[in-house]
């Protein structure tokens, strides 16, 4: 009797990664025929908003800027959302990036509103943390 070998898959790992899928609605916005820039527009956007906080807290009103910078994530998570297409906007699956992107946004906010000095919006347990760690008012 021949003994007849079965093929098993091996259990080490391949060499050369297949079947990785880009991100849904990676692909460009516009076709090849346009400039990198407007081909990208959903990403070009949301880093111009960004980019327009960023001179905001330069220009001194850190509160506000910061505030513009999370609407420009707000505005990528939106984009992301609602596109069918978003270029390199997309890096993961739809529901990580706009997760990712919206959890960002809020902090930012938050972190902005609650800042010293003459915060916009009050936490009495985080004002009373510098107590417990030693600080007085």
């Amino acid at each position: 009797m021949s003994a007849v070998r079965t093929s098993r898959p091996s259990r080490r790992r391949p060499v050369k990664t297949t079947g990785t899928l880009p991100p849904e609605g990676s692909r460009a916005a516009l076709d090849r025929g346009h400039p990198l820039l407007v081909r990208q527009w959903p990403i070009t956007l949301v880093l111009a908003v960004v980019g327009i906080g960023l001179l905001v807290v330069w220009l001194d009103n850190f509160r506000y800027g910061l505030l513009t910078i999370g609407g420009g994530l707000l505005l990528g998570a939106a984009l992301r959302l609602l596109l069918p297409e978003v270029g390199v906007l997309a890096v993961r699956s739809r529901f990580t990036d706009v997760l990712v992107l919206v959890f960002f946004a809020v902090a930012i906010g938050l972190l902005a509103m609650v800042a010293q000095p003459d915060p916009w919006l009050r936490f009495p347990a985080v004002e009373d943390i510098g107590t417990y760690i030693g600080q007085r008012h």
